[in-house]
């Protein structure tokens, strides 16, 4: 099985940025410990802190991987670019977050995404990932 992981902005910046928020770790070291945990599934990385580049990486693994997990970060709630890049491919894409968006301001709670999406996971912190992984798995 190969998933690919999609980061947008921001994401790079786990570790440091609010860890109120996002906690200590670094996306680095988590993704480690996700792949030796699955290490049956090919797990890929991708991050960008631009919205073309996350479009193009949907449209060049969407056709050739098992699944997206893919966490676009602020453009959740403003691309509708994302969510036809969503809908253009054949891999379901499973949308994530970190905190739980509807807990937040409430511009967080509108998903541009969410509806090109086989589902969404928000508010389990990076653990959010591994369900996402888990739901994928599974289907």
């Amino acid at each position: 099985m190969r998933i690919q992981i999609i980061n947008g902005p921001n994401i790079n910046l786990l570790g440091k940025r609010e860890p109120s928020i996002y906690g200590s770790v670094t996306f680095e070291d988590y993704l480690a410990g996700l792949r030796e945990r699955y290490a049956d599934v090919q797990i890929e990385y991708f991050q960008s802190n631009i919205e073309g580049e996350l479009i193009d990486k949907i449209q060049q693994a969407g056709f050739e991987v098992d699944g997206i997990i893919l966490n676009a970060g602020a453009y959740t709630h403003t691309s509708i670019a994302l969510q036809d890049a969503i809908r253009s491919v054949t891999a379901p894409v499973i949308e994530v977050h970190i905190s739980n968006v509807h807990s937040r301001e409430a511009f967080r709670h509108i998903s541009m995404i969410a509806c090109a999406c086989r589902g969404v996971i928000c508010g389990f912190g990076l653990d959010s990932y591994r369900l996402a992984l888990e739901a994928l798995k599974e289907s």
